[in-house]
């Protein structure tokens, strides 16, 4: 696993308050550690592929979009991105205020034992729905990032893509002060792509947004939005991924969309067996083989430990 400095963030996320230890696989439950022995010999001495949602992430202080408790959100869609340049200072603003908050978020015990279970060969590839990267850092290698990354924003015109660590320097000089002024309005909620909920209209209108330091077009987070489709390769990819493993595990999704819900259904078509684990209701129960609500991080670090390699 790549090291890390204190304080300092691959990804682009910040360091969180540090998360209870309820999710952890020393307080599993016993009804979840039988359920946990079944998918132990469901996945002994076979290769399966990873799909992985915004569940996953909550242990490193990301908010889900859906799960228990989950604030209800309309995130802004692409084609509402690109019609109208309100849309985008309203957008770039509460980033902008996301990021600052978000920026050195670190992996919890669920990346890293993803990671350990790729290491020990058990994992044909992993699918993450999350564009935090904190798969990466945890040390993960064969990743598709299903909808895009975090760390990158791109032009629209010229297709060049450019660090968002970058960008947040840029707004820096180009909006003094506005962070500042930001949180004296009060961040009313986050989201797992870092969008903030602020009522303060006056201050969102005085955001000026960076244009392409190459062009000068229209920059936008390198992320699938919704509204707009995921790219073919990266689907492509994901399906060799299912196509080569026996078992399809999905952990921390609610597969409400069809961007992830799509290998559920094809995993399933090929009679293969699928395992869920995730804390609430999935489009994707009907179709498991094992279903498992339960903390995901303790989950995963108890297959972990417990799985023999191949």
């Amino acid at each position: 696993m790549r090291q890390r400095r204190p304080g300092i963030g691959m990804t682009g996320f910040a360091s969180l308050p540090p998360v209870t230890a309820a999710g952890s696989a020393a307080e599993l439950q016993r009804t979840e550690l039988e359920a946990l022995q079944d998918i132990h010999g469901l996945l002994s001495g076979e290769q399966f592929a990873v799909l992985t949602g915004a569940g996953l992430s909550t242990d490193s202080g990301i908010p889900d979009y859906r799960g228990p408790g989950a604030a209800p959100r309309t995130p802004m869609t692409y084609q509402e991105f690109i019609g109208e340049p309100g849309n985008r200072q309203r957008y770039w603003a509460r980033n902008h205020i996301g990021w600052s908050h978000l920026r050195r978020a670190d992996p919890n015990d669920g990346h890293v034992a993803v990671a350990r279970l790729e290491q020990r060969g058990l994992l044909t590839g992993l699918i993450t729905q999350n564009v935090d990267r904190l798969h990466e850092d945890a040390g993960s290698v064969n990743v598709v990032d299903l909808h895009g990354r975090f760390d990158q924003v791109v032009c629209l015109d010229c297709h060049r893509r450019f660090s968002r660590r970058m960008l947040a320097g840029v707004l820096e000089e180009l909006n003094p002060g506005f962070l500042e002024r930001a949180q004296a309005a009060g961040v009313v909620e986050m989201a797992p792509d870092a969008d903030a909920a602020v009522e303060d209209t006056e201050l969102i209108g005085s955001f000026i947004v960076a244009r392409c330091p190459a062009c000068g077009g229209t920059l936008k987070p390198d992320f699938v939005y919704f509204g707009e489709n995921v790219p073919k390769d990266r689907v492509e990819r994901s399906y060799a991924m299912v196509d080569a493993a026996r078992a399809l595990l999905v952990a921390g999704s609610s597969l409400t969309v069809m961007s992830g819900l799509r290998f559920v259904r094809h995993a399933a078509k090929q009679g293969k067996a699928v395992v869920i684990i995730n804390r609430g209701p999935t489009r994707g129960d009907g179709l498991a083989t094992i279903k498992l609500e339960a903390g995901v991080s303790g989950a995963l670090t108890w297959l972990a430990a417990e799985l023999p390699p191949l």
